[in-house]
């Protein structure tokens, strides 16, 4: 008999979960005769949801999702911290979650670990949304410091304890902005406060909000985020927090309850210790079908590999859709490889993000696709109802 084929995927976020799933429907679980074994690791004891990494700011919501509570079946899970991939020998070693060090032999091993938050230098002061705690912290003390509020009577000092300020205004720096601005309405009409006197700023470093959207969907998105009691400030840089102050490299300065930084992604840093081929800024190195530089078997994809098309040198961004056509084209890719066939080769997808956003505000949200030369945009409940049923299914939600 022969024995089982090892398939290891190392990362339960959004992209591994789906490269698990479809490796497992295109292979049916066999090939060339062979059992294959699925082990999914991990360092985190469920999935977590980045998508709404910003809900614990505001209520109590459980993001991480145990793995036996997903839709996925058929694979074993190891908990514990990757440290290095033996391409010569096959076998990845980890740190088991006692501390203990392990490994594990693999025949086909996909690398999708994913990012972290960037941080802003120590000195800069304010809180970084990085994990679930990060989160429930600042929703901690944003609703102390409105508590304080209701019995200030300094006004200057009543009006920055209801003030918030996002560094950082990508998709989640404006989610985050308006689930906060909308909670803190509510707050401050229960505690007796004037919801109109509550502020949150999304600065934003750019000229422009989302400068890859039209400017109808731009002005719409504006308008709306206003109507959360969100204001934007455009061409923003902030220098630091300090003492309840941000300060803005053009002199400028904001009193704050709190600032929150926001300020993107970069390549998980866990990469830089697995002896995988990296790119200057700690990216995997892959071909056009994603197979990683000088490692037979082992593939990469997601916000932790450096992905081009061939054929225009376009590079796919740190997003989870362009992480999950990733995904669908792997397991196609597997299926050759292990075949002996041609594989599929990277395409860009980039035109089809270009044409297509749907950010929620707080239970609606703004949807805007581009398409046959029409502008769409469309707002309220119906877009907030679409992204959170994408979200679930990416989480593989029962």
């Amino acid at each position: 008999m022969m024995k089982d084929l090892t398939c290891i995927i190392i990362g339960g976020g959004y992209v591994g979960l789906a490269a698990l799933k479809l490796i497992k429907e295109k292979t049916k679980g066999m090939t060339n005769g062979r059992r294959i074994r699925f082990v999914l690791i991990d360092k985190e004891p469920g999935h977590l949801r980045k998508f709404r990494l910003f809900r614990p700011t505001t209520v109590e919501e459980e993001i991480m999702i145990p793995w036996n509570d997903l839709v996925l079946e058929g694979f074993e899970f190891v908990h514990g911290t990757v440290t290095f991939v033996d391409s010569g020998e096959k076998r990845i070693q980890y740190t088991d979650a006692q501390g203990n060090d392990a490994q594990i032999h693999y025949d086909l091993l996909v690398v999708a670990v994913g990012s972290s938050v960037r941080r802003p230098d120590p000195n800069q002061g304010g809180i970084t949304l990085v994990d679930p705690q990060e989160a429930s912290e600042i929703r901690k003390r944003w609703r102390a410091n409105m508590r304080k509020a209701a019995h200030e009577t300094n006004p200057k000092e009543r009006k920055r304890l209801t003030t918030i300020a996002i560094v950082g205004a990508g998709i989640s720096g404006i989610e985050t902005s308006a689930d906060l601005a909308l909670a803190m309405k509510r707050e401050a009409t229960a505690l007796g406060l004037n919801s109109f006197d509550t502020s949150v700023y999304l600065l934003n470093s750019q000229e422009r909000l989302l400068p890859e959207v039209s400017e109808k969907y731009r002005q719409k998105l504006v308008q709306e985020l206003s109507k959360c009691g969100v204001t934007v400030l455009n061409n923003r840089k902030v220098l630091r927090e300090e003492a309840g102050l941000v300060t803005f490299s053009n002199g400028d300065s904001l009193p704050v309850s709190i600032c929150i930084w926001m300020i993107g992604l970069i390549p998980n840093p866990g990469l830089r210790g697995m002896g995988l081929p990296l790119t200057s800024d700690g990216r995997v190195v892959v071909d056009g079908s994603y197979r990683v530089k000088g490692a037979p078997g082992v593939y990469s994809i997601g916000d932790c590999a450096r992905i081009v098309d061939p054929k225009t040198g376009e590079e796919d961004q740190m997003t989870c859709f362009e992480g999950s056509l990733q995904a669908f084209r792997l397991a196609k890719i597997v299926m050759a490889d292990q075949e002996g066939r041609p594989a599929p080769i990277h395409r860009s997808s980039k035109p089809n993000m270009d044409n297509y956003f749907n950010i929620g505000l707080g239970q609606e949200g703004v949807f805007w696709i581009r398409k046959w030369g029409l502008d769409m945009v469309m707002t309220g409940k119906l877009p907030g109802k679409i992204k959170k049923f994408v979200e679930d299914k990416a989480s593989m939600l029962r």
